[in-house]
């Protein structure tokens, strides 16, 4: 039996398919519009936030987070930037890209989160907070939250791996000033390529809609647009081409707003399917003295994509890991490992201690969580955790 991590294009791929051949040939225009507006106001509304701002992906949605509060002076050239090590290339990137001072966090091995012990260690200088909840979990999350409130640090999340998961009956994504999602084929669910942000914050709201076209104000409020205009002198004719800050060409299409309006309307499906197979697969992993099982009791709902299989030592997570590629199971690293380990990262300091993200670097890899396993399939799964 092969199983991939990337099992279809969408949710009930068939249905959606013609649906969104469909809305193309009807469609009068493809650029964003009504479809994407109407998308990001669903979202908001699913997520719990206020506001929403949809990009081409999730890489450009964490781009665009940082360039908006740069452009408002909440972060500078030089701003000590926490991340956690545990982590995807374009989390770190747009950090170093836009100037400032990247200051990577070693995570909890029994949640593969930054923890409050953890924050607490290098918090000192810190200006932000970029925290990965890394495949649906989280550490104490609310802890976070309360010490960069105290100690006046923004604290913005990387939700794009959890998606519906929730500590305390709060949506992972919704603990910090702004949270990035992503709807690559391979996440919750899809629009091929695709993300967004989403905040409560009304002006970082505005300063995104500009941001991501081009710097213009045409995407602003009309009250907004009016205030802006004044302020700078610009009457309506030059304000078609004027642009107010730095800024960048990262708009969706009308067809990736059709289609997250759609896989949307799927939420609740995909992250219940998700969720109950997780519960499945972690009970296996937690009997087998083999592995190192998480600790998931803070967390009311955990929703991933794939699920972390950390051996204790190197000999075994080899064992393993030769188990689940000539049954033809698709793994991967956990995320990418500890991403101070990566070459881009040379022009940095080499001299950070992270044992734990090193240690998940070289023991772990993930295996499909998909909504559209079937049982014969994960009943598969379940036998190889158990060799």
């Amino acid at each position: 039996m092969k199983i991939k991590l990337v099992k279809s294009t969408f949710y009930k791929e068939g249905e959606t398919k013609k649906k969104l051949a469909d809305f193309i040939l009807g469609a009068q225009f493809l650029s964003m519009g009504a479809e994407t507006r109407k998308f990001e106001e669903d979202f908001a509304k699913k997520q719990g936030r206020r506001f929403a701002v949809m990009t081409t992906s999730g890489s450009a949605a964490n781009l665009l987070l940082l360039q908006a509060l740069k452009n408002l002076g909440r972060l500078n050239d030089g701003s000590r930037v926490g991340f956690s090590a545990l982590t995807w290339s374009t989390n770190v990137m747009p950090i170093i890209q836009l100037g400032m001072k990247p200051v990577p966090l070693d995570s909890e091995l029994e949640t593969l989160n930054v923890s409050p012990r953890i924050l607490t260690s290098k918090i000192k200088g810190l200006e932000a907070l970029f925290l990965t909840n890394v495949l649906g979990f989280a550490d104490d999350i609310e802890g976070i939250r309360k010490l960069c409130l105290e100690s006046g640090i923004i604290f913005i999340e990387d939700n794009c791996e959890s998606l519906g998961s929730k500590v305390s009956g709060r949506l992972l994504g919704n603990f910090g000033l702004a949270a990035t999602f992503s709807f690559f084929v391979g996440h919750h669910f899809s629009t091929v390529e695709g993300g967004m942000v989403a905040t409560d914050d009304e002006e970082l709201y505005q300063e995104l809609l500009m941001a991501r076209a081009h710097g213009w104000d045409r995407n602003l409020p009309e009250k907004r647009q009016k205030e802006i205009r004044l302020a700078h002198r610009i009457d309506d004719f030059f304000a078609k081409y004027a642009f107010y800050g730095l800024a960048y060409n990262l708009r969706p299409t009308e067809i990736q707003g059709f289609l997250g309006r759609d896989q949307l309307g799927y939420w609740d499906e995909i992250v219940s399917r998700r969720a109950s197979n997780f519960t499945a697969f972690a009970k296996v992993i937690a009997a087998n003295p083999d592995l190192i099982s998480l600790e998931l009791g803070h967390m009311e709902l955990i929703s991933n994509f794939a699920v972390p299989l950390i051996a204790k030592d190197k000999k075994t997570f080899e064992r393993y890991r030769k188990i689940f590629e000539e049954n033809d199971v698709e793994i991967r690293p956990v995320i990418a490992g500890n991403i101070v380990r990566h070459p881009f990262w040379k022009s940095e300091t080499k001299t950070e201690t992270l044992p734990n993200a090193d240690f998940i670097h070289e023991n772990a890899f993930y295996f499909p969580n998909n909504a559209e396993l079937t049982e014969e399939e994960i009943e598969y799964l379940l036998n190889l955790l158990e060799k």
